[in-house]
């Protein structure tokens, strides 16, 4: 009797732990990819129906009627996401999902009808590939080091886009500088850094999620190079402002001369018109002497005044 209850009792243990515990079971996968969603068990016995949901919906995914012998896709529900990408085995009952994305994500639970509980749990995340970080120089914030004036740094920043439930990292070495994490999906990202222009070190810039990595290296002499903007901004503002001095030096000097020229032509269009208007015509008299008796012939002389012009 005794031997009986302590089977008795490792059978009810063996069935509490197959049937009546819920487990939870953390996947991670990549874009693309497969997860399979098992049962755990080896066999499907006859008196056990299989059913999978997704999420908190009501509609199931996938069963297995084992009374019936009749297994089932729905791979229509809850909105046609699983199309062409369920595969069930009929022997143990466990579902693979075939070319994740991340629209897949989300919790699946397994159902035996013997206990009509949820035996398994599962909670799937659907990672992005990574892109590779971007490196850049941002000249406009050369900046002078506060230890010596003569000793300048470099402004970088390291760049992501359209990234999701990742990490953004500057390391020197293997030192973490400083880092930036976000959960939203499709968001851009940017992480300052500012080295000496003479560092020797090796810096990198590394994006992770859970599952994969990108990183890229800095290459100090290609990006970081002294900042002389300053000067040449001067020097560029002096040659304008040189440029603009002789150019309206030039413009006066045309407009005096084309000014003087105009005068000019003024005064002699006056010149010319006031000697017509001072000419004085005079008329001229004529004096008629007496006839005079000749020998030969008579004849009458006439004796013409002269024209006086007055200028």
């Amino acid at each position: 009797m005794f031997h009986m209850l302590v089977l008795f009792c490792l059978c009810w243990r063996q069935l509490l732990g197959v049937f009546g515990a819920e487990t939870n079971e953390i996947l991670s996968v990549m874009e693309g990819d497969s997860v399979s969603l098992n049962t755990d068990l080896t066999e499907i016995h006859e008196v056990e129906d299989i059913f999978w949901n997704y999420r908190e919906e009501k509609s199931f995914i996938a069963k297995i009627d084992r009374e019936d012998q009749i297994s089932s896709i729905y791979d229509d529900v809850p909105d046609g996401r699983f199309r062409d990408r369920l595969k069930l085995d009929n022997q143990t009952g466990s579902l693979t999902i075939t070319d994740m994305r991340t629209e897949h994500a989300g919790v699946y639970k397994l159902k035996i009808s013997v206990v009509k509980a949820t035996l398994k749990t599962f909670n799937v995340s659907v990672y992005a590939y990574l892109p590779v970080p971007v490196i850049s120089s941002n000249s406009s914030h050369c900046s002078s080091s506060s230890s010596s004036s003569s000793q300048q740094n470099c402004s970088l920043v390291c760049s992501v886009v359209n990234v999701g439930h990742v990490t953004l990292s500057w390391y020197k070495g293997n030192s973490l500088l400083s880092s930036i994490s976000v959960a939203d999906l499709s968001i851009s990202l940017s992480l300052p850094l500012e080295v000496e222009y003479q560092d020797k070190n090796r810096y990198s810039c590394v994006i992770n999620n859970p599952i994969s990595n990108q990183t890229t290296h800095l290459d100090i002499t290609q990006l970081c190079q002294p900042c002389s903007a300053p000067v040449s901004l001067i020097a560029l503002i002096s040659a304008g402002s040189l440029l603009i001095l002789v150019a309206a030096g030039m413009f006066c000097i045309c407009r005096k001369y084309r000014k003087t020229d105009q005068e000019v032509l003024k005064a002699d269009d006056a010149t010319v018109q006031n000697h017509d208007e001072e000419i004085i015509y005079s008329n001229p008299t004529f004096y008629k002497r007496s006839p005079q008796t000749m020998r030969a012939t008579e004849e009458n002389h006439v004796e013409y005044a002269s024209v006086c012009i007055r200028r």
